[in-house]
């Protein structure tokens, strides 16, 4: 009898070593990424945009071009520079370049000479030869109206298309430039860590009766009056509505329509 409760008494231990032995399935849930929303109310960002629409009813992007193809060239070489620096050395090159076809004939050498005054431009310069020939090779000499292919292109990232899209296509699209960036985050309209997440949240928040227009109202109000160094929040036309940390005034400055934009002598 004791054999008999010595080894019913043991196999419960055997039966539970067995199982213990078996590999536990962990189950890890995904976390939803959190759902952004803007800390200024909707009646908020309509009246801020329609501000900027009263102040510029028809902004414009300052780089001089003739059509897609010199834009998506200026947009290139802008990275990095000012749009003042790169009219300046695009206006020679683009009156004897200006498809891809004469660019690749002038050739990468000649093209260096005429962009030199440019930050980067022995890369730049490299990188227009380059999409100029892919141009050539795979899109007929034209320049393509979608995103992914634009983004093909030696030295076109996604800002580029974005501006491209917009300017040469009359797509409503988000180029988030260093300017857009910064107002983005500084006046917490649409905070993030990266260009890709404040343009994704900017294109949710913008109203959209007022999204063609945005990019280069926030890139002018970024360049004239929230500037890098130091907001003129005295100039401002939204100061009563921005919620910045750094904002040095609550009185909106008049709404006025400023002068007409003179692409090419503007100063940076």
């Amino acid at each position: 009898m004791a054999a008999e409760y010595r080894l019913s008494m043991s196999s419960p231990k055997l039966k539970s070593a067995a199982t213990s032995s078996q590999p536990e399935k962990v189950i890890v849930r995904a976390k939803k990424p959190a759902t952004f929303r803007s800390i200024y109310r909707e009646a908020e960002r309509v009246e801020m945009f329609r501000r900027f629409s009263v102040q510029r009813p028809e902004p414009k992007g300052e780089l001089e071009h003739s059509n897609p193809f010199t834009l998506v060239v200026a947009v290139a070489l802008s990275a990095q520079a000012t749009d003042a620096g790169v009219n300046k050395a695009t206006r020679a090159l683009f009156k004897v370049a200006d498809t891809p076809e004469k660019m690749l004939d002038l050739g990468e050498d000649r093209v260096r000479d005429y962009i030199k005054t440019i930050g980067l431009y022995r890369n730049k310069a490299k990188n227009v030869i380059a999409l100029s020939r892919m141009l050539v090779e795979l899109f007929g000499g034209v320049v393509p109206r979608t995103r992914d292919e634009l983004v093909m292109l030696p030295g076109v990232g996604r800002k580029t298309a974005n501006v491209v899209l917009s300017m040469a296509f009359g797509e409503a699209t988000m180029a988030v430039d260093t300017h857009v960036f910064r107002i983005a985050n500084r006046i917490r309209l649409a905070p993030g860590k990266t260009p890709d997440e404040v343009e994704d949240r900017l294109m949710k928040v913008i109203p959209k009766q007022y999204l063609y227009h945005a990019h280069h109202w926030l890139i002018l109000h970024g360049r004239y009056t929230c500037k890098a160094r130091r907001a003129e929040c005295e100039r401002c036309v939204i100061a009563d509505l921005c919620r910045s940390p750094e904002k040095t005034c609550d009185v909106p400055a008049p709404l006025v329509e400023l002068p007409p934009q003179f692409i090419g002598e503007t100063v940076e």
